[in-house]
């Protein structure tokens, strides 16, 4: 990994580091690209049943890369940050709308007896905490293992804008993190605003964690949003594209997500055992009076069958219920990866999934649509596979 060391005016580059450097600047990255098979996909104009063969990019990790940097300020602190863009490996776009640094843009002041506080575009504690102990926030499954619509977001689908989080040192095997993502709008403190904290405790084999995260609107009518605050692409907008609610905009916000998420995972020998779950509620979204809650309970393993090879696996259950699907619809996905390192920076992989939703009553959500394919099944099953590759930088 390559290091830019700066000290005063001199700027000098080199391949191993300096022991004694000032400050320091690096360069990182990951790309993950792949073919990717996906059944029974709508087409573009409604029609359905049909096979798609793709080139895909970030099947299990988003192809992204940054910038991060530390400057020893004296008396054990440091001022850090970090610049990290997503992109699209396979036409070079976005991955997220116009922002350069689409995924993290923050800077702020650590110390390793005191915490790291920290401004800008940062994860919330689902994210931080929670994820890695889901196959979906981990490089074992990734993107295509999300529970439906990541509506608990611990694929990071979103980022808290505006945001001041504070991470504490672990103590005791203790560490906690909370935010809190500003609406930046005058006369309307709570009009987009976040606000997050996360925990976790780690004993010999065992980590534990807990996570949660609201997101507060008011969004009752069209254009109300305030497009400038903490939030700007939450999965409440995503489930627009599979209710039948078509007259709402899509990308307004319900008055209220909340969403909580507990987990453990268990080390031994060479093997991960975990168990996640979360919940998600919101209410009046698509500016209606319509509310819903959803449940998704996650059983993961992972073993290292030799130093190179290691294999993955996930069964997660989900279920919704409320006043917005006219039943209470619920989904099995079982998810699968292998995957080879040639070395600790490039590794092939084989992933998939396999989705079935039940839906109850009149539910709308009644199509499977697994996290991360382009276009929802057009009936209750959807298949996905790829082969990927994927290197670190």
């Amino acid at each position: 990994m390559k290091k830019m060391l700066i000290t005063g005016a001199t700027t000098m580059i080199t391949l191993t580091g300096a022991a004694h450097a000032q400050s320091s600047v690096t360069l990182y990255g990951l790309i993950d690209a792949g073919l990717t098979y996906t059944s029974n996909q709508i087409t573009g104009t409604g029609g359905g049943g049909h096979s798609n063969w793709q080139m895909t990019s970030g099947a299990v990790q988003d192809s992204r890369w940054g910038l991060r940097g530390a400057e020893d300020l004296g008396a054990g602190l440091k001022a850090v940050f970090a610049l990290e863009n997503g992109f699209n490996l396979n036409d070079g776009q976005y991955a997220s709308g116009s922002r350069i640094f689409n995924r993290l843009a923050y800077v702020g002041v650590s110390s390793s007896d005191y915490g790291a506080l920290t401004l800008g575009r940062q994860t919330d504690g689902m994210v931080d905490f929670l994820a890695p102990l889901s196959l979906t926030g981990t490089e074992y499954g990734g993107t295509h293992f999300a529970h439906p619509f990541d509506i608990d977001n611990l694929n990071d689908s979103f980022q808290i804008n505006n945001s001041v989080k504070y991470t504490s040192p672990q103590f005791a095997g203790f560490r906690f993190a909370a935010l809190y993502g500003f609406s930046n709008q005058a006369g309307g403190f709570a009009n987009n605003r976040a606000y997050s904290f996360g925990l976790s405790y780690v004993s010999g084999p065992w980590n534990f964690a807990f996570g949660y995260l609201q997101l507060n609107s008011d969004a009752r009518t069209p254009g109300q949003l305030n497009a400038n605050g903490a939030v700007t692409d939450t999965t409440a907008a995503s489930l627009q594209n599979t209710l039948s609610t078509s007259a709402v905009p899509v990308g307004v916000l319900a008055d209220s997500q909340k969403t909580l998420g507990a987990g453990v995972n268990y080390l031994f020998g060479p093997a991960v055992a975990g168990f996640v779950y979360t919940q998600s509620k919101l209410t009046r979204f698509f500016q209606t009076n319509l509310s819903a809650t959803f449940q998704n309970f996650e059983g993961n393993f992972r073993y290292a069958l030799t130093p190179a090879v290691e294999l993955s696996g996930a069964y997660t259950y989900s279920r919704a219920g409320g006043n917005g699907g006219g039943g209470i619809p619920h989904w099995n996905q079982v998810s699968g990866m292998a995957d080879y390192h040639f070395s600790r920076r490039t590794d092939v992989y084989i992933q998939g999934a396999w989705q079935r939703v039940s839906p109850s009553g009149t539910s709308p959500l009644g199509v499977a649509w697994i996290n991360g394919v382009s276009d929802p099944s057009s009936s209750t099953t959807q298949i996905q596979a790829t082969a990927g590759l994927r290197h670190r930088f």
